[in-house]
């Protein structure tokens, strides 16, 4: 449990405002046996991937491919398209939550991905151990109500107007195309998590827990290893048409995934 006086939690009340955005939440059920088979078989080759790398990585492509709308933003009233997928992954260092953001993810293969995550991971770990929060504990000392307006100014010039601040480590980029968290890991089959006003992202996925369930394969009701995918959607850039597009995409990738798949 996250003590009230943490770091986060004193920083969520300057983040999040009541609900009253537009926005788009959905899900799919993905059948990930095969896939679970086919991360065994990398892993005895030495490979270290998991369910997340596969999704990372479908998605990346997906939103690349299919869906480059999801791949924008909003500044100063205009739709920004990225010129590359970028994707924060969600990570627990210790008991802070942090995140790793990887580059060009469409363009890697799955080896290229494992190998990137560590080194981030790693980096991400020393950088939490020895600096802390950095830019977040600095915003937490400052006295209410000054501390919102900071944060407002802060969020107005490198969000709203685009002004990236390097000397707090902020930018319109910060965060990339979109975020991936992996809600199984703390038990949860499926959830729906916010689309933080700081990220600038138009998409966050989350990842829930693998169970086996009844599923219908061939006519005959068979015992499946199923996960469900969440996604909170930024409607001023993204429809659930898109995002419906992008899932499909997906759930094909994943159908071949054992038979075939490139760039492993």
């Amino acid at each position: 449990m996250t003590p009230p006086t943490s770091t986060w939690r004193i920083l969520t009340t300057i983040i999040y405002r009541k609900p009253r955005d537009s926005k788009i939440f959905g899900s799919v059920e993905f059948d990930v046996t095969e896939v679970e088979q086919f991360i065994t078989e990398q892993r005895k080759q030495g490979l270290k991937i998991t369910l997340t790398h596969i999704f990372l990585l479908a998605f990346a492509r997906g939103v690349a491919q299919v869906a480059p709308e999801i791949n924008s933003y909003v500044r100063r009233g205009r739709i920004i398209q990225r010129k590359s997928v970028d994707v924060s992954l969600s990570v627990l260092v210790g008991e802070q939550m942090t995140s790793v953001k990887v580059g060009n993810v469409e363009k890697l293969s799955l080896r290229e991905l494992s190998e990137h995550l560590q080194i981030e991971i790693q980096k991400a770990r020393k950088r939490v151990n020895e600096k802390g929060s950095g830019t977040k504990d600095l915003i937490t000392k400052i006295p209410w109500p000054f501390r919102q307006w900071v944060f407002d100014f802060i969020r107005w010039l490198s969000i709203d107007w685009g002004v990236p601040l390097p000397f707090l480590g902020v930018s319109p980029e910060s965060f990339g195309s979109f975020v991936l968290t992996n809600l199984g890991s703390i038990g949860l089959d499926v959830g729906y998590t916010a689309l933080a006003p700081y990220s600038n992202v138009a998409m966050v996925l989350s990842q829930g827990k693998v169970s086996w369930k009844p599923a219908v394969v061939n006519g005959q009701v068979v015992p499946r290893r199923m996960i469900t995918m969440s996604a909170a959607l930024d409607h001023r850039v993204v429809d659930a048409a898109q995002a419906g597009k992008l899932f499909r995409w997906v759930v094909g990738e994943l159908r071949g995934i054992n038979q075939h798949h490139p760039n492993t």
